[in-house]
C-alpha cells in the first residue's frame, strides 16, 4: 500500500468518524455517504467483532487460505490468531485486559513477516459497568439469511439478494450506532423440514453445490465442513463483509440457525435441536460470528456457556449487552434448551429463567430490555411459538381448536418473564423481537389471568432484513403476525410485512424508537440509500 493511499484512508477515516460522533451526540443524522472511506480490506473477507468494557473476540475470514498465523494489534499488545477451519481460512482473536470507553487502532499482521494484511481500522470498549453514560444507540433487526441461489417458485423468492440486504445494513450504519443486535435467522438451509427444505437442504442446488451432509459424521474436518461452509459462506460474506469492523455486533440464534425451521407433525418434530443441529449451529458460529462476551450478572454456567473449546467464559446461546449503568440488553434463544414436557415445558432452561428474573428485579442498571429469539406479542399460529393459536378451517387464528404438539408450558413461561418485566416499576418494560418477519409496536395490558394494564409492556417487532415474497407470514402461513387469544393488546404500530429495522436511543429518561421500512415490490432499491424513519416512539421512563 502506498505513503499517498495511507493518507488518504487515514484523512478519511477520520471525516468520517467526526461525521458518526456527530450523528451520534448530536442528533439523528446520518452520516454522509460521502464521507465513508474505501478501506482496503486486503484479502480479508469478512469481519465481525464484539466488544464488552474489557474484552474483543473478533472472528475474521480471508479470501483464500492464510498459511501464516495471523496476528491483530490492539494498542500496544499482540494477539495471536486461533484458527477455526481445517484450512487456514477462518481466525478468532480473543483480546482481554482492555481499558473500558477506549477507542482502540486494530492492525491485521502476519506473524511470519509483519506484513499488514489490511488497513488499519478502529474500534471502542463499553464503558465500564459502574460508569454513567449519557446515551447509547443500538441498531436491531431480524432476519439478515438466506442463500441467493435458494430456487424461486413461479418468480417468487424467499429472500431478497444478499447485496440488497448489505445496503440495508449499510444505510442503517449512517445513523452511527453503538452497536448492533441481529436477532436470529442468520442461517437458511433447512435440512428436513417438510415445507423448507425441498428448497434449500434437499433440493437439486444443495446436488449441484455439492453440500450433502452426513448425519454420522463430524460437523468439522469432514465433508461436512465443506458443505457447510458452502451453504452459510455467502449468507456472511456478502452480506456483512467488513463493513461493520467497528461495531460490536450480537447475533442471537433461532430456529433456522440450526438448520430447520420449526414444524410439528405427526412425522418429524425439528426441535429441540439434536445434537447434529446443535454442533451445525455452533460450527457456524465458531467460524463466523463471536459469541457473547462474559457479564458479571450472568452465571457462567448457562446452557451453552463456558466450553472448553469456546474462548473464555463466553456463551453461545445466552448473552448480554451491558452499556454501562445506562442498559443492560438481556439476549436469549428461546430454542437451545426448550423441552417438550407438556405442563412443565419450557422454552428457557430454569438457571436462564433466573438470571433473567434477577436482571429485572436488580435496581443498579437504569434500563433492562428483554430480546428474546421468538416474540411475545404476536402470533402467526406456527407451532414454535409461545402461544397456543392455530389456524382453524376458516384461515382464522383460534385457540378453540388444539395446535399439534404444542406444550402448555411454554405459555406459562412467558406469563412468568411478562410478571417479572411488568414488576420493574421504575423502568420501561420493554421487549423487542423478530423472527415474524414484521415490523410493529404495541402494549399489553393482559397476559391470561396477569393484568398490566397500570404498567403495560411495551412490545415490538424490529424489522426484517432479508424477508422475500414466500417467506412473509401471510404467505408462508396464511395469516400475517395477530395478537393472540391470550392477549390484550393496543397496536399502537399494527405489523407490515416489509423490510426494515430499529434503531434504540437509550437516555436516562427515555428510550426511542426508531423505525425504517423499505417495500422491494414498490420501491426501487437506490431508496435505500436515503431511508428515514416512518414512525419514532419515545417512551418516557416512570418517574
Amino acid at each position: 500500500m502506498s505513503a499517498t493511499r495511507r493518507e488518504f484512508l487515514r484523512m478519511a477515516g477520520a471525516a468520517t468518524a467526526s461525521a458518526a460522533a456527530s450523528a451520534a451526540v448530536g442528533g439523528f443524522e446520518a452520516v454522509a455517504q460521502t464521507a465513508r472511506p474505501a478501506w482496503d480490506a486486503g484479502n480479508v473477507a469478512h469481519i465481525l467483532p464484539t466488544v464488552s468494557h474489557d474484552r474483543l473476540l473478533l472472528k475474521i475470514s480471508f479470501r483464500n487460505p492464510h498459511a501464516q498465523v495471523p496476528v491483530l494489534r490492539v494498542g500496544g499488545e499482540s494477539v495471536r490468531g486461533e484458527r477455526t477451519d481445517s484450512a487456514g481460512q477462518y481466525w478468532q482473536f480473543d483480546a482481554s485486559g482492555l481499558a473500558p470507553n477506549r477507542t482502540y487502532t486494530l492492525a491485521l499482521v502476519s506473524a511470519g513477516d509483519n506484513r499488514a494484511l489490511c488497513e488499519t481500522w478502529p474500534i471502542k470498549t463499553f464503558p465500564a459497568p459502574e460508569d454513567r453514560p449519557e446515551r447509547l444507540r443500538l441498531l436491531i433487526y431480524t432476519c439478515a439469511g438466506g442463500h441467493d441461489e435458494v430456487a424461486n417458485r413461479a418468480g417468487r423468492t424467499a429472500h431478497i439478494k444478499a447485496a440488497i440486504r448489505n445496503r440495508l445494513i449499510r444505510r442503517a450504519l449512517e445513523f452511527a450506532p453503538d452497536a448492533v443486535v441481529g436477532i436470529g435467522d442468520h442461517v437458511y438451509w433447512d435440512l428436513f423440514s417438510p415445507r423448507v427444505a425441498p428448497f434449500m437442504g434437499q433440493s437439486p442446488l444443495a446436488k449441484r453445490l455439492g453440500a450433502q451432509f452426513d448425519r454420522a459424521q463430524p460437523v468439522m474436518g469432514t465433508q461436512n465442513e465443506r458443505s457447510l461452509l458452502t451453504v452459510v459462506r455467502p449468507q456472511f460474506v456478502d452480506v456483512y463483509g467488513v463493513d461493520l469492523r467497528s461495531i460490536p455486533i450480537y447475533f442471537v440464534r433461532d430456529d433456522h440457525d440450526y438448520f430447520d425451521n420449526d414444524d410439528a407433525d405427526d412425522q418429524i418434530v425439528t426441535f429441540p435441536p439434536d445434537h447434529f443441529m446443535l454442533e451445525m449451529a455452533r460450527a457456524t458460529q465458531r467460524l463466523f460470528y463471536p459469541e457473547f462476551l462474559p457479564d458479571a450478572g450472568r452465571p457462567l454456567g448457562l446452557p451453552g456457556s463456558s466450553f472448553a473449546d469456546r474462548p473464555r467464559g463466553t456463551a453461545e446461546s445466552f448473552g448480554t449487552l451491558r452499556y454501562g449503568r445506562l442498559a443492560e440488553v438481556l439476549l436469549y434463544d428461546i430454542r437451545r434448551s426448550m423441552t417438550m414436557a407438556g405442563p412443565s415445558a419450557v422454552y428457557l432452561d430454569r438457571t436462564v429463567e433466573d438470571w433473567l428474573k434477577a436482571r429485572m428485579a436488580a435496581t443498579e442498571v437504569t434500563h433492562v430490555v428483554n430480546v428474546p429469539s421468538n416474540p411475545p406479542g404476536w402470533s402467526a399460529g406456527k407451532w414454535g411459538e409461545w402461544y397456543p393459536d392455530v389456524l382453524d378451517d376458516n384461515g382464522v387464528l383460534t385457540d378453540a381448536v388444539l395446535k399439534p404438539y404444542w406444550q402448555r408450558g411454554w405459555l406459562a413461561q412467558h406469563d412468568r418473564l411478562l410478571a417479572a418485566m411488568h414488576a420493574m416499576k421504575s423502568r420501561i418494560p420493554l421487549v423487542i423481537s423478530g423472527d415474524l418477519h414484521a415490523i410493529a409496536e404495541g402494549r399489553i395490558t393482559r397476559s391470561g389471568k396477569l393484568d398490566f394494564a397500570s404498567h403495560p409492556i411495551v412490545a415490538a417487532l424490529s424489522g426484517p432484513i432479508s424477508t422475500g415474497d414466500l417467506a412473509w407470514p401471510s404467505a408462508a402461513r396464511g395469516v400475517g403476525p395477530k395478537v393472540p387469544k391470550h392477549l390484550d393488546m393496543a397496536e399502537v404500530q399494527a405489523p407490515l410485512e416489509e423490510n426494515g429495522f430499529t434503531l434504540m436511543d437509550f437516555t436516562s429518561d427515555s428510550i426511542t424508537l426508531r423505525y425504517f421500512r423499505w417495500n422491494y415490490r414498490k420501491e426501487p432499491v437506490d431508496v435505500i440509500e436515503t431511508l428515514q424513519p416512518f414512525r419514532t416512539s419515545t417512551i418516557q421512563r416512570p418517574a
